[in-house]
């Protein structure tokens, strides 16, 4: 695509109120692909004042207009799939196929199901001698990441705009370009001015910008837990509402009725997907003990079979790329075995880094505890199940996971007292219908479906 020299506000693109520009690079070749503006204060606050003006009109716009409307939205991006598809991988660099199937369809499925669900949705309902009215919010803040950015974008800005708010979106510096697509598909769907904004930006300036300014009514946020706390602080202390959807350190769990290599096969191809940039990866294997030696040599096998610059794509960034290697370099430092991959450039141009897999790790490591975003696996040993839920729940997050076993009551039971927002059992397929989110410092709020819907709305009773 060739990228828009302006902000997309009141359904206009506009220059930019600064000469500054962010080069995107595609890290897979380390070329620069193009330059969008980067925004200032002054633009935020144009985009908010866009936002604000707009918000009556589009509140009281009827659900099946609003449902029009987002259908459109999901023709829109349905007709531009493998422009987003190319997008994605040119500034991301995940491989076509993976771009195709999961950051094209996906929002696509997810931007479909709120025009369908605004067909049977209460907004009002009796409970006793009172009518419920849920209303909107008002002007949200969308604060979108780079590992998923349009998926991120949809499962942000569209609820929002289905429950008849107006949304200011700052996408990641990162992977700019398939947000200004994502524009280009709501005015072509004949969204009304105003109603969708986006500033491109720097997070500091204009994310910072956005998350401090008066005019709006909620900020929703994905990324890192330390910028989400200090978000939360602004937003808190303005006592506005706030969506926060943070990191993970999610457990994998194989109890020792499962089918093993089974289990570990789909557990490697889970974190290596997207390059480990998924913040609900499985990227800790809890494995009996009877059975530890037998799942790393299948883990080792299988993340072999991911060749990066083929069937794994680069890290998005070089400062990224430096990150996750200093992760593996800190693991062999505290005493974990690497059985596969390693902190060496695999390939000698673009940000790659080998999928790597960790034997002899203990709970207290830092590979076992903080959120490295990369396509590295720790495979953890277990004595009982005791022992394996203390492990599991043993972090800061509770975002995902998934359980492994024989029977699926078994697995069931397990997951149940896992403290964690969202569990596969037994390779159980995502959900867009189903809630996303966390416990703990994985985040506040969740997305998808009814329940995402539900986050942009508020509670009126009138008691007769």
């Amino acid at each position: 695509m060739k990228p828009h020299d302006g902000m997309y506000i009141d359904r206009a693109w506009r220059p930019a109120t600064t000469p500054d520009r962010i080069e995107v690079v595609n890290p897979a070749d380390e070329q620069p692909i193009g330059t969008v503006p980067a925004g200032a204060r002054e633009d935020v606050d144009a985009a908010v004042h866009a936002a604000r003006a707009a918000f009556p009109g589009w509140a009281a716009t009827a659900p099946a207009e609003r449902a029009a409307r987002i259908a459109g939205l999901r023709d829109a991006l349905a007709a531009r799939r493998d422009e987003i598809a190319e997008t994605v991988t040119a500034e991301l660099g995940a491989p076509l196929p993976f771009s195709q199937a999961v950051h094209a369809d996906l929002p696509i499925t997810v931007a479909g199901s709120y025009a369908d669900l605004l067909g049977t949705y209460a907004f009002e309902e009796k409970v006793g001698n009172s009518t419920v009215y849920l209303e909107p919010v008002g002007v949200v803040g969308a604060i979108t990441p780079w590992n998923y950015p349009l998926h991120q974008i949809v499962a942000k800005a569209v609820p929002a705009l289905a429950a008849g708010c107006t949304v200011v979106l700052k996408p990641a510096e990162d992977t700019p370009l398939v947000a200004q697509l994502f524009a280009e598909a709501v005015h072509e769907a004949g969204f009304p001015p105003g109603v969708f904004n986006l500033v491109t930006g720097l997070g500091p300036v204009a994310g910072q910008a956005l998350v401090e300014h008066p005019g709006i009514d909620m900020l929703s946020f994905t990324g890192s837990t330390a910028v989400g706390r200090l978000i939360a602080a602004t937003v808190g202390a303005a006592v506005k509402r706030v969506a926060l959807e943070l990191g993970g350190k999610s457990a994998n769990v194989i109890l020792p009725s499962a089918d093993l290599g089974r289990a570990v096969n789909v557990g490697v191809a889970n974190v290596m997907s997207n390059s480990g940039q998924t913040c609900s990866a499985w990227t800790r294997m809890l494995v009996h003990q009877d059975q530890y030696e037998e799942a790393v040599a299948l883990a080792a096998t299988a993340a072999a079979k991911y060749v990066p610059g083929e069937r794994v794509g680069p890290l998005v960034s070089a400062k990224q790329r430096e990150r996750v290697r200093g992760y593996i370099e800190q693991g062999v430092k505290e005493g974990a075995r690497i059985v596969a991959g390693g902190a060496e450039a695999p390939l000698d141009q673009g940000y790659y880094v080998s999928p790597t897999v960790f034997a002899d790790v203990t709970p207290h490591m830092t590979i076992a505890q903080e959120e490295i975003f990369g396509p590295v696996l720790s495979i953890l040993p277990y004595e009982d199940e005791a022992d394996a839920l203390r492990i599991a729940n043993g972090t800061v997050y509770g975002l995902a996971g998934a359980v492994w076993a024989g029977d699926t009551d078994e697995a069931v039971a397990f997951a149940r007292r896992m403290d964690t927002g969202q569990v596969d059992i037994n390779g159980g397929r995502f959900n867009p219908l189903a809630p996303f989110g966390g416990y703990k410092q994985s985040g506040v709020g969740r997305e998808l479906g009814a329940h995402g819907l539900a986050e942009y709305l508020h509670t009126k009773s009138l008691q007769f």
